[in-house]
């Protein structure tokens, strides 16, 4: 029982930080390409970009697969299939996420031919330097989707178990819901920013406070 109190306040730890890891990653990358001369910048701020690279995949990454397979003996005792759904869900996502770090790290020695490029080849190496970028944001995007999925199952088992309260687990459905609706909407071209992706996020920092501060109902574990 004590075991299973610690991995779920490891998974609240894993989760902040997972959180933390990623959003610093992408903010320190964002603050470097989000101007009009993309490659320029990367060139005079190539620490930026490989640290945020390092957050987002690397950090990110070991936290991120970290959680799943650290409450799947837990989860599984309520649902097996939901249970392996959501981890093959958080690794599909995590991948996809990897793959967007590595397109925004390509920018690096696109930054350095750029330097060197005639006024000819530049216009080619600014569309290829938006063409990665769009590719990051895809990839974030269709990232962000997996997670979701892979959240409304990781909500399913929970609502099921009561190993949380059930009204946490019900805002963990309808933000993932909402957050899920944002990922598509910007895949088709609308902007609509953080705004339903609020939701799900606030949830995951309520869970995940929830379970450092008083883990699992240990009741329901017991009955287990």
């Amino acid at each position: 029982m004590n075991t299973y109190k610690v991995q779920a306040r490891f998974f609240g730890i894993f989760f902040i930080l997972s959180f933390l890891f990623y959003g610093l990653g992408s903010g320190l990358i964002e603050s470097v390409i989000g101007v009009p001369d993309i490659l320029s910048n990367v060139y005079a701020n190539k620490t930026r970009i490989i640290i945020g690279a390092i957050l987002m995949a690397i950090l990110h990454t070991f936290t991120n697969i970290a959680m799943p397979v650290l409450i799947l003996p837990i989860l599984k005792k309520y649902n097996k299939y939901l249970s392996y759904g959501y981890l093959s869900a958080a690794i599909a996502a995590t991948v996809t996420l990897v793959v967007g770090a590595i397109f925004l790290l390509l920018l690096l020695p696109l930054s350095d031919e750029y330097l060197k490029a005639s006024s000819v080849l530049v216009p080619n190496l600014d569309i290829m330097a938006i063409i990665l970028k769009k590719g990051g944001y895809f990839s974030y995007q269709l990232g962000m989707a997996l997670w979701s999925l892979g959240g409304f199952m990781f909500c399913m088992i929970l609502y099921q178990s009561k190993l949380v309260p059930r009204l946490l687990s019900i805002w963990g459905f309808a933000g993932y819901v909402i957050f899920i609706s944002g990922t598509i909407l910007e895949l088709f071209g609308y902007n609509i920013g953080v705004l339903l992706s609020l939701p799900a996020g606030l949830f995951e920092i309520s869970l995940s406070l929830w379970l450092i501060f008083k883990s699992f109902n240990t009741h329901k574990l017991n009955s287990n």
